[in-house]
């Protein structure tokens, strides 16, 4: 069996790791993980991820989980252009200042709009509007940082030539416009390097990658046959918006 990218392309990590693996020319077969429908819960993919999550990664008997890790692992084994990971120690150093950031800033911050416009209707839960001012104030504040830290002046976020960084980041913040927030109105710097990222990639690779969220938040009554118990986590993780 070749390798095997576990998937739900309704979520920002999962989109990073097949926008890269379309890009580089990597074969591998997907297999469809759908969240909403609690499948990541099943004994069958905790035997490829036991944390349950997705993205997930099998080739062979190896197993990877984590969009960091996922996105290293292909780089180096398909040996992809430099430029995604770079070799140079300063410039790999800005890809990982970066991932850093990310990991506690932007991941899971610029999901909430989709949690709070999308995901909270499906199972009844409607968010206090106090708590949906307190994340769009929190969102400003790091689309600042975004600007003003790591993409400065440069073309894209850590230099002259797209990265990891740049997909991770664009698809997390590009939920917010699916959830009807659009964090990139008023901001010219960060809309032109919106456009840049999605130029290199394509625009064909970026609507077929963007599709299931596409029609979660123009058809969200396709996605409200959920299990009870999925309902259940959902309900938890939407109390747990601060």
């Amino acid at each position: 069996m070749g390798l095997e990218l576990y998937l739900d392309l309704v979520s920002q990590p999962c989109r990073a790791v097949y926008l890269f693996a379309k890009a580089n020319r990597i074969p591998f077969e997907m297999r469809s993980v759908q969240l909403l429908q609690g499948q990541q819960m099943t004994d069958d993919f905790a035997k490829v991820n036991s944390l349950k999550r997705v993205p997930a990664l099998k080739d062979g008997d190896f197993t990877l989980a984590e969009c960091s890790a996922i996105l290293h692992y292909l780089s180096q084994k398909y040996n992809t252009p430099g430029h995604w990971y770079p070799s140079d120690l300063q410039s790999r150093a800005r890809v990982e200042e970066y991932l850093s950031w990310h990991a506690d800033s932007i991941r899971g911050t610029f999901g909430t709009m989709l949690w709070i416009q999308m995901l909270g209707p499906l199972v009844d839960v409607h968010v206090p509007q106090e708590k949906v001012d307190r994340n769009i104030a929190l969102m400003t504040q790091l689309l600042q940082q975004l600007e003003e830290k790591f993409l400065q002046d440069k073309p894209f976020l850590t230099g002259d030539h797209i990265s990891f960084a740049d997909l991770m980041s664009l698809e997390e913040l590009i939920q917010t416009v699916y959830a009807g927030y659009d964090v990139f109105k008023d901001r010219p710097k960060l809309a032109a390097w919106r456009g840049r990222v999605e130029a290199t990639l394509g625009e064909k690779l970026y609507q077929e990658t963007r599709e299931a969220i596409h029609k979660l938040c123009t058809d969200p009554s396709a996605f409200k046959d959920i299990p009870s118990a999925m309902q259940e986590r959902m309900k938890l993780r939407l109390m747990k918006i601060p």
